[in-house]
């Protein structure tokens, strides 16, 4: 996959939005909540003021793979303008996605990652880090092998990696993974001294979570569903103890902005907040002086 730069583009916007959870309740009336808060999600994105240039759906697109929730989900996407790069969660199926979103190739061992040169020099990695029946990540030799080559292909080239599941472990003990799981270790060893790779954004987690991980920043965006509650104290698993688990926080999407030298993310919670400032004839004096102290 690749994108057409332009000589006068001033930055590529790399929309992400992830766990949407599609399926979740599908007979609520009159809409599902999760299918309300993926179009209240989507308007934002395509009727705000920027202009993504990709929109990554970094997986648990839906809540049970089904074909049917994969349909909900693209019904609603005909209205997007940007182009799509899909990815698999642990509450997805390859099969489901495939059926849906027919631009993706499987990659060796049929797992779905793929590469997408995109403008101003930029190299997008979704990797794919399912292993169904299993709520935690996978990230097994054969998808080291493809990763490591894929690396090696490029290695000046500036590298943003996508992925559905955070390999670090972040302190809500009843998400979080052992910090020694061998898939973590496995990509600690192929990341490593790894320079041209700018960050790693991931999904799952439903918070919004910044880190380093093999020496690289590592960000987690929150949920388009319902988010995970913050509780950073220890869990009994044997012990119900009425903590909350589960909010209506809104829903967040993030903007990864890269203008050629850097590399920004920008996080928006959606909701109907009130304006209270724009930039009017009035308040001409004020931003005309912040740009001044440019010069």
């Amino acid at each position: 996959m690749s994108g057409g730069a332009s000589s006068t583009r001033r930055a590529v916007l790399i929309a992400q939005m992830t766990d949407i959870h599609i399926g979740f309740a599908p007979d609520e009336k009159p809409e599902e909540l999760n299918l309300t808060r993926f179009r209240a999600t989507l308007r934002r994105l395509i009727e705000g003021p920027n202009r993504p240039d990709y929109l990554v759906l970094t997986g648990d697109i839906t809540d049970h793979g089904d074909a049917e929730s994969f349909a909900k989900t693209i019904e609603i996407l005909h209205a997007c303008p940007i182009p799509i790069l899909p990815m698999v969660g642990n509450h997805d199926s390859r099969e489901g996605l495939l059926g849906a979103f027919t631009q993706v190739d499987p990659a060796d061992g049929g797992f779905l990652h793929y590469v997408v040169d995109a403008p101003l020099g930029l190299r997008i990695i979704c990797l794919d880090t399912l292993e169904e029946g299993r709520h935690g990540g996978a990230f097994c030799e054969v998808r080291a092998a493809w990763l490591a080559a894929r690396l090696a292909e490029a290695p000046d080239t500036p590298t943003l990696i996508f992925m559905h599941h955070p390999p670090v472990v972040a302190g809500i003990d009843w998400m979080d993974p052992a910090p020694d799981e061998g898939w973590i270790v496995r990509l600690r060893d192929v990341l490593e001294g790894q320079n041209q790779v700018l960050a790693i954004h991931c999904g799952h987690l439903h918070r919004q979570i910044g880190t380093r991980f093999a020496g690289i920043p590592l960000g987690v965006t929150p949920s388009v569903a319902p988010l995970v509650a913050m509780d950073l104290t220890p869990i009994d698993q044997h012990v119900p103890d009425d903590r909350e688990l589960i909010s209506t926080e809104p829903p967040t999407y993030a903007i990864h902005r890269w203008n050629g030298a850097a590399l920004v993310s920008h996080y928006e919670r959606v909701g109907d907040w009130q304006v209270l400032a724009r930039f009017t004839p009035g308040l001409q004096g004020m931003i005309e002086g912040m740009f001044a102290e440019r010069e």
